[in-house]
């Protein structure tokens, strides 16, 4: 995880104007998030695991007095980071950096910290509770999400809009919908994610290889006490219980699992904001856009999607850390290599301070949609006449009329109208050619060019959606009310 010391210190927010500022922290991602994987949580928590070892050694009977564990308690927001620079400039360890400044503090308990433990046994454990607590937030922060898209489908489930496909005009489907296909994308990403949380687990107590022969020998051979050891400091961590095998490391497999669902939740982030940068093309949706909001420094009429565009850019490069999870699992020599250490301070914390910003970023665009139900409308009139050619046909057939005379018809007045939209630039004629062609004169067309005839079940697959899918979740994670959803930048 990101471990940012400047000199002696850990970097606070604002940064100096000389220092490089990673705009995650300080402009996108939640404090929430970013305090998450801050270095004083890290070193917080690595403190409370060498209180989980102790505590546990001493209930299984080494000589590890209460006094001892009580004075690393009191100790544990007591960090001295000058101290642990100057141990780490000097050990160029920062694990032991740490025993180091936490034995000064804790003069009692120097001598048991870190007993029996290799490096791993804090780091990768806290990188572990800490993606616990990020995978937590984020999926209150996605039923959120899910919970805005379902409002706002429920408030237009039978609005009916022009349907795409390839970006061409296809059958009509209603703009609640189309927000069901948005939230249900999420829906699945949430899915996973709660499964990559029941399956998560702790390293827990494996010793330098995995093989646990360091705490064997604390405890003179007892294989059982080796074993309780492991259950009750994974049960301290708040975790059921270890991945069944490790080396010095727990698989980094889990790393790119779990990298995955970010990517995956990113793509769905993607592809709802890129719907909404296109219907804004075409004026119907638009994002919220601010009372003194300034869309271009040169042409001052533009509302540009700037947050669906944001949305996108941070999707894309929390996409590409998929594959840098996958590769640095590959890599993994035999018991573990440390070429991962560098690359996963940058890329785990990262991934989640970006997947943090982007289901902010979607919720305060999903809360504020504006819709232009009259420019919807108008979009579809130039178009159903085309879409409404199966529907009038079978209705001149059914007054009794051939069917191949009139689809040859309909298939000349068609590409007839289509020529006078496209080259000329002229409105759709299509519905007056069939009128007045004689064929057509026992059709009623105010009838069969209702829209209404053309949404099949899209309004009750909204309600559907909602009552099977999304009253759940948000039974589940929002009875307590909802994460905050501000925009800083």
């Amino acid at each position: 995880m990101v471990f940012l010391v400047h000199g002696a210190k850990a970097l606070s927010l604002p940064f100096a104007d000389t220092d490089y500022d990673n705009p995650l922290l300080s402009r996108y991602a939640s404090k929430v998030m970013s305090e998450l994987f801050s270095p004083r949580r890290r070193i917080q928590t690595w403190r409370r695991l060498w209180i989980f070892l102790a505590e546990a050694q001493r209930e299984l009977g080494l000589p590890i007095t209460p006094e001892q564990i009580q004075e690393m308690q009191r100790a544990v927001d007591d960090i001295d980071w000058e101290r642990a620079a100057e141990y780490e400039r000097r050990l160029r360890h920062d694990v032991m950096a740490h025993v180091h400044a936490f034995g000064d503090r804790c003069p009692l308990a120097k001598g048991i910290i870190h007993l029996g433990a290799t490096s791993c046994y804090v780091t990768d454990n806290a990188d572990l509770m800490l993606m616990r607590d990020a995978l937590r937030l984020l999926a209150t922060r996605l039923a959120a999400v899910i919970d805005s898209l379902a409002s706002f489908a429920a408030e237009y489930r039978d609005l009916p809009c022009l349907g795409f496909t390839h970006f061409q005009p296809a059958q009509p489907t209603t703009v609640g919908k189309r927000a069901c296909l948005w939230a249900y994308d999420f829906v699945l990403d949430l899915r996973e994610l709660e499964h990559r949380l029941s399956e998560l687990r702790a390293r827990g107590v494996q010793g330098t290889t995995g093989t646990q022969a360091s705490f064997l020998a604390l405890f003179g051979g007892d294989h059982e006490k080796v074993r309780r050891l492991n259950e009750l400091v994974c049960e301290k961590m708040g975790f059921r219980q270890s991945y069944a095998l490790t080396g010095q490391t727990y698989s980094r497999k889990i790393d790119a699992q779990i990298l995955a669902v970010l990517a995956q939740m990113a793509a769905s982030a993607h592809k709802m904001a890129t719907d909404i940068r296109l219907l804004a093309h075409r004026k119907e949706i638009e994002e919220p856009f601010e009372k003194e909001q300034v869309g271009s420094s040169a042409m001052a009429y533009k509302r540009n999607p700037m947050r669906c565009e944001r949305i996108c850019a941070l999707a894309r490069f929390l996409a590409s850390l998929e594959a840098n999870g996958a590769a640095t699992h590959s890599i993994q020599w035999l018991e573990r290599t440390l070429d991962d250490s560098a690359n996963r301070r940058l890329v785990l914390p990262q991934a989640f301070l970006t997947a943090d910003a982007i289901a902010i970023l979607c919720q305060n665009v999903v809360s504020g949609l504006v819709v232009y139900p009259e420019v919807i409308a108008r979009h579809l009139r130039e178009e159903l006449p085309f879409m409404a050619t199966e529907n009038i046909l079978m209705a001149a057939v059914a007054a009794g009329g051939d069917r191949q005379d009139l689809h040859e018809r309909i298939r000349r007045h068609s590409h007839a109208a289509a020529e006078v939209v496209k080259r000329y630039g002229k409105p759709n004629d299509l519905l007056a050619r069939l009128q007045d062609d004689p064929a057509f004169s026992a059709v009623d067309f105010t009838s069969e060019l209702d829209p209404q005839r053309f949404i099949g079940r899209a309004p009750q697959q909204v309600d559907e959606f909602i009552a099977q899918y999304v009253e759940p979740i948000r039974k589940a994670y929002l009875s307590v009310g909802r994460p905050e959803a501000d925009v800083r930048l």
